[in-house]
């Protein structure tokens, strides 16, 4: 059963947590998926077109991070800002691990 969604002022950023019902509905949903035709299909029909976008450009720039890629050629590639690969960077280096599992994984599958 679905659950009624807290308002929040536009003041109040809503915070997210892992812990989150609907957030572990959307982590199982992603699993769920059998194969990359099927992911393609979901986020398509969940992300608009210039978010698939910024996540594949942010994912590119966790790649080139983790080859030792400077900054500038990660911005020439995908038109980030110094800004947001400071950030994926950030995360790629003290986040929750899911930058370095996701491409450790995604290297062995080719």
């Amino acid at each position: 059963m679905l659950k009624k969604h807290r308002q929040t002022s536009p003041k109040t950023k809503a915070k997210w947590s892992i812990t989150d019902s609907d957030a572990l509905a959307l982590a199982q949903a992603f699993l769920s998926m059998k194969d990359s035709g099927e992911m393609k299909a979901f986020m398509r029909d969940l992300l608009t077109e210039s978010e698939i976008i910024e996540f594949s450009k942010r994912f590119y720039a966790a790649r080139a991070i983790a080859d030792s890629i400077h900054y500038a050629g990660i911005e020439e590639a995908t038109g980030l800002s110094s800004r947001t690969i400071a950030r994926v960077k950030k995360w790629y280096k003290h986040g929750a691990g899911g930058y370095k599992l996701a491409i450790g994984r995604s290297k062995r599958q080719k």
